[in-house]
C-alpha cells in the first residue's frame, strides 16, 4: 500500500471552502500548505487502513471510511485549488500537476454523496478480505483454502468447484460498484474530466489517448510470444484433461490454469511438462532448509543490501504481519506499506516456505526499498515515476532469483547441469508466470475504462469481462455466467479500485530494467542466467532511478536507469527468444489462437 496521494485518494467528507479558509497568494504557500496538510492526513488513513485490514469488524471498517473520507477531502480540494496557480519553476509546476492528476476515485460536493461513497468503498474492501464460500452444513472455505485448492487438485470437478466457490462471493459487490462508478464519474466531471477513464488516463507525462495507443503497441509487440504459450499449454491441457474439457481450438477454460484468475500458470508445470529436469524446485528447497516466514523476509532484505542499500529500520520487523493470525480475519493479499513516509515502513503478507512466497516477499521489499530511497523528497514527489515503475522494479528482481542467486545464498549446492537438447525448463517456468500475465494486466482496465465510460451498463458487466478475456487471454468462463454474476469483483484489484494497466506497465518494464541491470553488472551472457545480487555498479544505477521518485517525468526517470526515454517490449522478447523459437517448433501443425 502507498501512503502517496495517487493511491488512497478515494472519498471526502465536507471541508470548509476556501473562501473561508483564505487561498494563499503565492503557488509556492499554497503546494507547502497541502504537502503538509496531506502527509498527515496519509499517514492517519494508513494507520487506519492497517488496523481495518488485520482487525476486520465493523467498527474498523467504520474508522477506515472516516480517516480516507479526510484525506480524499483535502486531496480534492486542493486538486480543484491547483488550477488557481501557475507555477513559476518546474518543481511547482509539476507539483501542480501531481495535484490534479492524482486522484483515482474523486468525489462529488455534496456532502451526502461523499458519506456514501466513503462507506460504499470499505464496505466492499471488508467483503472482499472476508469473503468466504460456506456450504449447507457451515463448512466455509476463504480465498487462501480455494487458491490451494487451485493449485494442487487435478480434478477438474473439484477445480470447478473451488473456482466458483470464489467467484461467487463477488455478486453482493455489483450494486455497491456501480453505485460507486455513478458517483466517482460525478466527482470527475466535477473536476472537468470526461469520466472516470479521463482520470485513470491523465497521469502518465502524456495526453490520455497517446497513453492507450502506446499500451496497445507494447501489447502487440509481445502478442505473438504469448499466442506461442497460450498453444502449446491448450494442447498440454487437452492432453491431460482430455476433449470434453478442452477443446482442440478456442479459448481455455478459466479454471484449469492453476490460478484463480488464471492470469499466470506457474502452478501447473507438471500439465506444461516442465516439471523436474532442469527447473529448479524452490519451495522443496525453502522446506528442506527450514526457512520460516521471517527467514524468508531476511534473504530478500539480503539481496537489497548486497547491492548497497541499507538494512531495513528495526521497527519493520516489529510492526509487519508475515503470517495469518488463528484468531481473526485478516487481508492476506501481500502489500508494502509506507505508513509515514519517512522510516515505518512494513509488509503485511501471510507467507508460506513456497516459491511463489519468496518471489513476492522480493517484490514486496522492491516498494519498501523505493519508499526508502524516495523519502527525503518533497511528499507529492514520494511515488514512483509512474505507477508502474514501482512494480516493475519489484518485478525486476525477480529476473536475478536465479539458480545462480539460489547458490550464492546457500538454498542450491550445485546449479544442475544442463542436458543438450533439453528443454527451456527455467524459461517455461518464467513464461509460465510473465508471459501468461501480460493480456490479464492488459484488459482488467480496459473493462473498467467501458464501464466508466458507460460504454458498458451494469447488466452488461460480466458478458463485457468475459468478451475481453476471450478476445486478449484466450480464456474462458468454465460454467454459463449469470447477468447477476460479478466475477470481475473477485479480483482484489477490482473490488478496491486499484488501478491494474500498472502491472501490465511494470511487466513490460522489469525486462527494460533487468537489461539495463545486467550490462551494468558486466554480465554478457543470456539475460535469464544473470542475476544482479552483489553488484555495487547495479545498485547505483538502480539506487539512482529510485531517489528521483516522481520529481521528473517517467521518461526522465527511464533514462536515469537504462539510457533509453521510451518502453520497449524488445527486452522481454529478447529474454525468452530461446523459448519462442522452441515453442514455434513443439507447435508444429498445431491451429494456433483462439
Amino acid at each position: 500500500m502507498k501512503t502517496v496521494i495517487a493511491l488512497l485518494l478515494i472519498l471526502f467528507v465536507p471541508a470548509p471552502s476556501s473562501q473561508a479558509r483564505g487561498i494563499p497568494s503565492s503557488p509556492r504557500e499554497f503546494l507547502k500548505n497541502a504537502e503538509t496538510e496531506l502527509r498527515n492526513e496519509a499517514e492517519n488513513g494508513q494507520r487506519a487502513e492497517w488496523i481495518m485490514q488485520n482487525f476486520i469488524t465493523d467498527d474498523t471498517t467504520k474508522l477506515t471510511a472516516d480517516a480516507n473520507a479526510k484525506l480524499n477531502d483535502l486531496s480534492t480540494r486542493y486538486a480543484r485549488e491547483s488550477r488557481n496557480y501557475r507555477g513559476k519553476s518546474a518543481e511547482e509546476k509539476r507539483k501542480l500537476d501531481l495535484l490534479f492528476n492524482g486522484l483515482i476515485v474523486p468525489a462529488p460536493k455534496n456532502a451526502a454523496k461523499n458519506a456514501e461513497m466513503a462507506r460504499l468503498m470499505s464496505e466492499l474492501g471488508s467483503m472482499y478480505g472476508s469473503g468466504k464460500a460456506c456450504d449447507s452444513k457451515g463448512n466455509c472455505r476463504d480465498l487462501q483454502v480455494l487458491e490451494e485448492v487451485l493449485k494442487t487438485s487435478r480434478d477438474p470437478a473439484v477445480l470447478l468447484e473451488a473456482w466458483n466457490d470464489w467467484h461467487g462471493i463477488a455478486k453482493p459487490m455489483k450494486a455497491k460498484y456501480e453505485r460507486i462508478i455513478e458517483l466517482g464519474n460525478e466527482g470527475a466531471r466535477e473536476l472537468g474530466f470526461k469520466d472516470l477513464t479521463e482520470v485513470w488516463t491523465s497521469k502518465y507525462d502524456m495526453p490520455s489517448a497517446e497513453y492507450e495507443k502506446s499500451i496497445d503497441e507494447l501489447w502487440n509487440q509481445v502478442k505473438p510470444l504469448y499466442e506461442q504459450l497460450h498453444c502449446y499449454m491448450r494442447a498440454q491441457l487437452r492432453k491431460k484433461y482430455g476433449e470434453s474439457q478442452v477443446a482442440a481450438t478456442g479459448p481455455i477454460p478459466a479454471h484449469l490454469l492453476g490460478n484463480m484468475w488464471a492470469q499466470q500458470w506457474s502452478n501447473i508445470p507438471d500439465i506444461a511438462g516442465v516439471e523436474g529436469g532442469n527447473a529448479t524446485d524452490l519451495s522443496r528447497l525453502l522446506q528442506k532448509a527450514s526457512y520460516d516466514s521471517k527467514k524468508m523476509v531476511q534473504t530478500a532484505e539480503g539481496f537489497f543490501t548486497s547491492l548497497g542499500m541499507p538494512a531495513l529500520p528495526k521497527s519493520f520487523y516489529e510492526r509487519s504481519l508475515f503470517e495469518k493470525p488463528r484468531d481473526r480475519e485478516v487481508v492476506c493479499h501481500a502489500s508494502a506499506w509506507d505508513i509515514d513516509s519517512r522510516d515505518d515502513v512494513r509488509i503485511k503478507m501471510c507467507i508460506k516456505p513456497e516459491e511463489d512466497d519468496f518471489r513476492t516477499i522480493h517484490h514486496e521489499l522492491g516498494h519498501i526499498y523505493y519508499y526508502l530511497m524516495y523519502k527525503d523528497q518533497p511528499f507529492l514527489f514520494q511515488s514512483g515515476a509512474n505507477d508502474g515503475f514501482h512494480e516493475g522494479l519489484g518485478d525486476a528482481i525477480h529476473l536475478s532469483l536465479t539458480d545462480q542467486y539460489l547458490k550464492t545464498i546457500g538454498l542450491l549446492k550445485s546449479i544442475p547441469a544442463k542436458k543438450p537438447g533439453s528443454d527451456p525448463d527455467y524459461l517455461f517456468k518464467m513464461a509460465l508466470d510473465k508471459v501468461a500475465f501480460l493480456p490479464f494486466g492488459l484488459l482488467v482496465d480496459k473493462w473498467r475504462y467501458q464501464v466508466f465510460s458507460g460504454k458498458t451498463k451494469p447488466a452488461e458487466y460480466n458478458q463485457a469481462w468475459w468478451a475481453l478475456r476471450e478476445h486478449y487471454q484466450g480464456v474462458k468462463a468454465p460454467i454459463s455466467r449469470d447477468a447477476d454474476s460479478f466475477d470481475p469483483g473477485a479480483k482484489y484489484h477490482v473490488a478496491s479500485f486499484t488501478p491494474y494497466s500498472r502491472y501490465f506497465i511494470a511487466h513490460i518494464l522489469q525486462f527494460q530494467f533487468h537489461r539495463a541491470l545486467c550490462k551494468a553488472a558486466g554480465h554478457t551472457g543470456p539475460l535469464s542466467e544473470c542475476s544482479i545480487y552483489g553488484s555495487k555498479e547495479a545498485g547505483a544505477r538502480l539506487m539512482a532511478m529510485m531517489k528521483l521518485g516522481a520529481s521528473k517525468p517517467w521518461q526522465e526517470a527511464l533514462f536515469e536507469l537504462t539510457g533509453e526515454r521510451e518502453m520497449d517490449a524488445g527486452a522481454i522478447r529478447d529474454y525468452f527468444a530461446p523459448l519462442e523459437a522452441w515453442l514455434k517448433t513443439k507447435n508444429a501443425g498445431q491451429t494456433c489462437g483462439w
